[in-house]
């Protein structure tokens, strides 16, 4: 029995896969399901590049502005709705066609990974908690890169919640979690035709630099002063993204809007770098240098 098409555009940000996915669509009767991360937050327009009304070109977009920025929101959660998307779909006999640039997310869609229920140690994850505050970001994700390389790899630094969530898995299972979420892949459900969008290095990094200036200009730091007074936690999830963590240091008087501005230029780089990585171990994608 044939496995139902869908489309995927994936790559490093910046790099304009909106834009392709959008031209697809159009092209072939399709309908874009957002694989972001952060684009599934209300309120976070700028600093996520979320595409505008123009830019969608009248294209539905699904798995944008699905929750608050206080919400917390797992890898799970994103593939039961983003797989509801797809299934609706198909049943109105148009393409899905999933873009982002999230690899978590987008690789636990297609290869149909399953999330069982890991048991937790609130008391072992508590004094983990302090132990970041004591030591700092960096020092935990040396305890991770110890343990579980490759985990430690996929996570930034910067995401204190999901290191300590991957400590946690090894400390309750004696196994690392990237060992254990191979074991979860299923059979996959669906007949993936995977687009990479690649740049040159230089040209990729200038766009970075050009684009986060067109942020800047945009507003970046009016709307995480408005994520502030309307009480979004500064150490949620969402408030850890690039852009708005740096915006917010320098919000609290902790960088200089220059220095706050060639941070997030520069943590934007290395984002993109180790999206690039992760990305190219999928042996199966089409690359197209743009």
């Amino acid at each position: 029995m044939s496995k139902p098409k869908i489309v995927g555009v994936v790559g490093p940000t910046a790099s304009g896969k909106t834009d392709y996915a959008v031209r697809l669509a159009l092209e072939k009767n399709g309908e874009v399901v957002s694989c972001d991360s952060m684009q599934i937050y209300r309120g976070m327009d700028i600093g996520t590049a979320k595409p505008t009304k123009d830019e969608m070109r009248g294209v539905p977009h699904h798995m944008i502005d699905i929750c608050d920025v206080n919400e917390d929101f797992s890898a799970a959660k994103f593939v039961k709705m983003a797989r509801g998307c797809i299934d609706d779909i198909l049943s109105r006999g148009r393409l899905p066609i999933l873009c982002g640039g999230t690899g978590l997310y987008f690789d636990s869609v297609v290869n149909n990974i399953s999330f069982t229920e890991t048991k937790s140690d609130p008391e072992y994850r508590e004094s983990l908690k302090k132990l970041a505050d004591e030591k700092g970001v960096e020092y935990m994700h040396g305890m991770l890169r110890g343990v579980d390389p490759e985990s430690a790899e996929k996570i930034h630094p910067n995401n204190v919640r999901r290191v300590i969530r991957a400590l946690e898995i090894y400390h309750l299972s004696g196994r690392p979690k990237s060992e254990l979420d191979v074991e979860q892949r299923g059979e996959p459900l669906y007949d993936a035709e995977i687009y990479e969008i690649s740049r040159p290095r230089e040209e990729l990094y200038e766009r970075i630099n050009i684009r986060v200036d067109m942020m800047i200009k945009a507003g970046l730091e009016g709307e995480v002063r408005g994520l502030l007074e309307n009480g979004a936690d500064i150490n949620s999830t969402a408030m850890q993204a690039i852009g708005y963590k740096e915006m917010a240091e320098y919000i609290r008087g902790e960088l200089s809007f220059d220095d706050a501005v060639e941070k997030i230029k520069q943590e934007t780089r290395r984002y993109a770098k180790r999206q690039i990585t992760w990305f190219k171990r999928n042996k199966n994608i089409i690359r197209i240098n743009i």
